[in-house]
């Protein structure tokens, strides 16, 4: 008897993290500001450390190294680096999901929607978080920033997590410029949470839609399924 294959999802939809599903950001500062004290640094207002958020942990700490005048190549910031990863790995404190995500996830998975996460927070920090907040079951595929060589916007990450997660249709959904581009640049239609931490206009993102309430979440993937627009 030959076997038949299963049928591949008829969508799948890949979330960023930070600024999308978690509103993260004191938590990125509370694991800072540990590291920041161990080195006898100021500590920087969340404020601050929101606008440094999206390139991943690298950009991050040059971003802190620039604010507070550390050459890039001194040994105080490799050991900044060091300290605030190792603090980052196990922060839990100041992670809260977003309103409507856990709702929006399960319904997503009752539906049969593939699931996936691709995020530039390294893979331990993320899992963290997932499993801190309970909703890591609800990914089929996740990619993180140390998975590959490469970080979003470079737009592989995205393109590995489509090609695993192996569904007719494909919809990232993300929050910043990071996303925007990384979107564009694989060719996946890209729907804006506009509550994270972009800097630019909604317009200048250019994503196929944007939303401000996951309340809304579901409609917008009925009106993906029915389009099914180009990116």
């Amino acid at each position: 008897m030959t076997a038949i294959a299963a049928a591949a999802p008829p969508l799948s939809v890949i979330f960023d993290l930070d600024g999308t599903l978690v509103e993260s950001a004191a938590a990125i500062q509370l694991a800072l500001n540990q590291a920041l004290a161990a080195q006898h640094l100021p500590e920087l207002p969340v404020a601050t450390v929101r606008g440094f958020i999206g390139h991943g942990v690298p950009h991050l700490m040059n971003c802190v190294a620039d604010h507070l005048e550390i050459p890039r190549s001194s040994s105080k910031l490799s050991q900044l680096f060091h300290a605030f990863s190792a603090q980052y790995e196990v922060q839990r404190e100041g992670n809260t999901l977003f309103e409507g995500a856990r709702s929006a996830l399960q319904a997503l998975r009752l539906q049969g929607v593939a699931l996936g996460l691709c995020t530039n927070k390294p893979m331990q920090p993320a899992k963290t978080v997932l499993q801190h907040l309970n909703i890591e079951e609800f990914f089929d595929y996740i990619i993180a920033g140390d998975s590959l060589s490469v970080r979003k916007p470079d737009p592989q990450m995205l393109l590995v997590a489509r090609a695993a997660l192996s569904a007719e249709h494909c919809l990232y959904v993300g929050d910043s410029e990071v996303d925007a581009e990384t979107a564009h640049a694989a060719g996946v239609p890209f729907l804006l949470f506009t509550r994270g931490y972009r800097k630019s206009t909604i317009d200048s993102l250019a994503p196929w839609a944007s939303f401000d309430d996951f309340a809304q979440f579901p409609d917008y993937v009925a009106k993906f399924l029915r389009e099914i627009p180009e990116a």
